[in-house]
């Protein structure tokens, strides 16, 4: 049974940096496709990136393109996710979550998931 367990978060200051690990256990990470995802107070959670089984293939939600970066270390079983200049609307509980197939921004698509690391942007 795959698991799934988030590190990283933490609280830091706009225009700060963090960098969010997802690590596996029980089964490699090798054929899974990677989304992160992120829920903020009273808000849905969305898509935020999502890496391919292999790493080659990424999709950034238009939020964060040119902040974030989606890394995939097949060797370590771990998916990084490292986010630069953030926001405070960056704020929320963070989940990385696994999928066969195609990587997808859509939540519902995925079916393990972390416990999810809390991430506060704010001065």
């Amino acid at each position: 049974q795959l698991q799934l367990v988030e590190s990283g978060g933490g609280l830091v200051q706009p225009g700060g940096s963090l960098k969010l690990s997802c690590a596996a256990s029980g089964v490699t990470l090798h054929y899974y496709a990677i989304g992160w995802f992120r829920q903020a107070p009273g808000k849905e959670r969305e898509g935020v990136v999502c890496i391919s089984d292999g790493g080659g293939d990424t999709n950034y939600a238009d939020s964060v393109k040119g902040r974030f970066t989606v890394s995939k270390d097949n060797a370590k079983d771990t998916v990084y996710l490292q986010m630069n200049n953030l926001k405070p609307e960056d704020t929320g509980v963070y989940y990385c979550a696994a999928k066969w197939g195609r990587p997808s921004l859509v939540p519902n698509q995925y079916g393990y998931w972390g416990q999810g690391t809390p991430v506060t942007v704010s001065s």
